[in-house]
């Protein structure tokens, strides 16, 4: 699974690119022409600024909270402080003893395998995971088994339909550089990408298997992915005007487990 780079450490900062022939792309330009796009697009907020405050709407004194996939660390660094009971799980053990926030409780497993018993947890959220999936069926149903009825699931990941998604895997780019840069993570954090529950209609269609029942899924656009100059950042911009909204490159998933239980 993944490290969300959402959050970026305040002692470290490492600067990142994406490279093209002889053209790169750092995070801290990315974010400046996020900025920017945000002045000239009243309303637009990146999709981890959403996925954040959707979580943090959740978030109580009281929320026993999963980050599943948490890797090395992403919101919940933030946030953590807001729940009862944050517990980070990933595969990754080294990622795991390299977690940012240490005062979280950390869990070395699979999401298709949780080792929690059912309903003990409020809130469970993932960023950049379901699309690393194999096999996302299960995952899916064990994330109802550990929240139960009225615990709620909110996720990040990107939309497979969009321009760039379709390009990567034409071009198998699966650990290479437009997923470093589309995802935010460096080299090391990259993980293949299988795209098993990234469009709308294949996670309305797991939801509905096991009992997840959607509160909001937001389409958001983002159009600095190809902003390595201004030239073509008002290109992008164009571009993502006319973008349909179903293609629009990340999706922000809010749903809520709900009771299955056959009526006596």
């Amino acid at each position: 699974m993944t490290d969300s780079r959402g959050m970026v450490s305040s002692s470290v900062v490492k600067k990142r690119f994406l490279s093209v022939g002889s053209v790169t792309l750092s995070l801290e330009e990315q974010e400046a022409y996020r900025r920017r796009y945000a002045v000239e697009n009243p309303g637009w907020r990146p999709a981890s600024h959403v996925y954040r405050d959707r979580l943090a709407a959740y978030l109580t004194s009281n929320t026993r909270v999963l980050d599943l996939g948490c890797g090395r660390g992403g919101v919940m660094e933030e946030l953590y402080p807001r729940a009862a009971l944050p517990v980070g799980l990933d595969p990754d053990l080294v990622s795991l003893q390299e977690y940012r926030a240490p005062a979280i409780r950390r869990v070395c497993g699979r999401g298709g395998s949780l080792p929690y018993r059912d309903g003990a947890f409020d809130l469970v959220c993932c960023s950049w995971v379901l699309e690393h999936l194999l096999d996302p069926g299960p995952v899916f149903a064990e994330v109802v088994r550990v929240l139960g009825a009225g615990g709620h699931f909110v996720f990040l990941t990107p939309n497979r339909g969009h321009p760039l998604l379709m390009l990567n895997r034409l071009l198998r780019w699966t650990r290479g550089r437009l997923v470093d840069r589309l995802y935010g993570r460096d080299e090391v954090d990259t993980f293949p990408a299988l795209y098993r529950a990234n469009t709308p209609g294949q996670i309305e269609q797991l939801a509905q298997a096991v009992g997840l029942k959607r509160v909001s899924l937001r389409l958001i656009g983002d159009p600095t992915y190809l902003a390595f100059n201004d030239g073509l950042f008002r290109l992008a911009c164009l571009l993502e005007r006319v973008t349909p909204r179903q293609m629009r490159v990340h999706l922000v998933g809010e749903y809520v487990a709900v009771d299955r239980r056959p009526l006596k």
